[in-house]
């Protein structure tokens, strides 16, 4: 059974630090990318970081340029987020998601997308609270 679980959420202060991970059943996440998105209540999902399948490019959103770290574990088969300086603004569900059709596919394997219908497999998601 195909499956990503996210972990590591939690309730931090603001400018502290989370890695949040993204690890994964039934499939081998280094033959995708990876991105993570956010949601927060009332919002839309949006896109913090992608990781390409080939030279593992990486992309950001503008609001967490310099920030967030996204990395590959591929002797987890995970993927990891590192967050720091967290801003009460980052407080959101944070989801992985990988793009199965698309970057297998040699022309598309070197970049990744922060939009949610390039990936097709989702986590559950886990919570973080930014707040003092």
């Amino acid at each position: 059974q195909v499956q990503l679980v996210e972990s590591g959420g939690g309730l931090v202060q603001p400018g502290g630090s989370l890695r949040l991970s993204c690890a994964a059943s039934g499939f081998i996440l280094e033959d995708y990318a990876i991105g993570w998105f956010r949601q927060a209540p009332g919002k839309e999902r949006e896109g913090v970081s992608c990781i390409s399948r080939v030279n593992g490019n990486t992309y950001y959103a503008d609001s967490v340029k310099g920030r967030f770290t996204i990395s590959r574990d591929n002797a987890k088969n995970a993927v990891s987020l590192l967050i720091n300086n967290l801003k009460p603004e980052d407080t959101a569900l944070y989801y992985c998601a990988t793009d199965t059709l698309k970057s297998p596919d040699p022309a598309w394997s070197r970049v990744c997308y922060l939009v949610t219908n390039e990936y097709d497999y989702w986590g559950q998601g886990t919570q973080v609270t930014v707040s003092s």
